[in-house]
């Protein structure tokens, strides 16, 4: 497959994983939407780069967690429960994206 249309489907599939809780929360649809961009295009951006001196298992939520500190920041500052949450989350799935695309031989 495309490494290009394999990175839009998982960011189309990671994205989803991210908003379901959102969904069922029923948090402010703008959120909800952002989240799903957001996500979208770190898969996208992590499956397209290598960074040198970063074990492989490593690069997705390094690159995932950097890409989501402006975020954090944003939702720290009216509300911090839910700050560690997005950073896990961040992590967690840009691990995920990381692991799949070397797996499946993309990067």
């Amino acid at each position: 497959m495309d490494k290009l249309l394999f990175s839009i489907l998982l960011g189309l599939l990671i994205g989803l994983i991210d908003i379901i809780p959102m969904m069922v929360q029923k948090l402010p649809k703008y959120s909800t939407v952002s989240a799903f961009i957001h996500y979208f295009f770190i898969t996208i951006v992590i499956i397209h780069l290598d960074l040198p001196q970063v074990p492989w298992w490593l690069q997705g939520g390094i690159v995932a967690l950097a890409l989501t500190v402006p975020m954090l920041i944003q939702v720290g500052h009216d509300d911090r429960k839910p700050v560690p949450i997005i950073a896990t989350n961040a992590l967690i799935l840009g691990s995920v994206v990381g692991i799949l695309a070397h797996f499946t031989h993309l990067t």
